[in-house]
């Protein structure tokens, strides 16, 4: 059993078993620290864990490129709708649901945060639950800290947690520090930081007791399990 995520940068990953792959939050065009482009990203499926520019960010031009299942809450997936995007290709749910793919499955959680795109509203956010290839992913999307991450942690068991440092709009990393150590996984990523000079430049303080850490840098491919 084993993975390889690709850091997209930001909030972005692309996670890979064979032919498998996943794309969560892929923002790309507009992101300054981003080393690949829309027409780079090869996948049938694209989860979202909300509809901000800077999670939605390529989803509409990479689902149409790839033919790509999209996971996402109820008011995102009308809204490719009504974009035209092939319904058979949208899959809806909301925090608590969790849907069986081809791949395994994903699951959507609960977040702490808002979610629109171009003033309009997308629903709640949600945080993911990815299995792929026999190894468990949680993506905490932009979110604060909540103290139901314990038993997220200890219902889905991730291998690995992604979990937003950066302050201000998400958990800065004294609360994330505190949410890895809630969740457990085996490693944790910090995501959501140094993009922008707006949000954490420095992570220092992301130091779990008793987790791994892994920064990964934009553009950088990491094989687990």
């Amino acid at each position: 059993m084993s993975i390889t995520l690709t850091f997209l940068g930001h909030a972005g990953f692309l996670l890979e078993d064979g032919p498998a792959a996943v794309a969560i939050d892929p923002f790309l065009t507009g992101n300054p620290v981003a080393t690949a482009k829309p027409e780079d990203i090869k996948c049938k499926h694209i989860a979202l864990t909300h509809g901000h520019e800077d999670h939605f960010g390529d989803t509409e031009a990479i689902a149409r490129a790839n033919g790509s299942v999209v996971y996402a809450a109820y008011e995102i997936i009308n809204y490719l709708g009504e974009l035209g995007i092939d319904g058979d290709k949208l899959q809806p749910a909301n925090p608590g649901g969790k849907i069986d793919t081809d791949f395994g499955w994903v699951a959507f959680t609960q977040a702490f945060h808002s979610s629109s795109y171009k003033g309009r509203y997308m629903g709640p956010p949600c945080g993911l639950v990815v299995n792929l290839g026999g190894i468990t992913v949680y993506h905490c999307g932009d979110t604060g800290l909540f103290s139901d991450m314990k038993l997220i942690g200890e219902i889905y068991k991730p291998d690995i947690a992604c979990i937003p440092v950066g302050d201000r709009f998400t958990m800065g990393p004294e609360l994330g520090k505190k949410a890895a150590e809630f969740i457990n996984p085996k490693v944790a990523i910090p995501i959501h930081y140094k993009t922008f000079p707006i949000i954490a430049q420095d992570i220092s303080a992301f130091s779990p007791t008793g987790i791994e850490v892994k920064i990964m840098e934009p553009g950088e491919r990491w094989s687990f399990g």
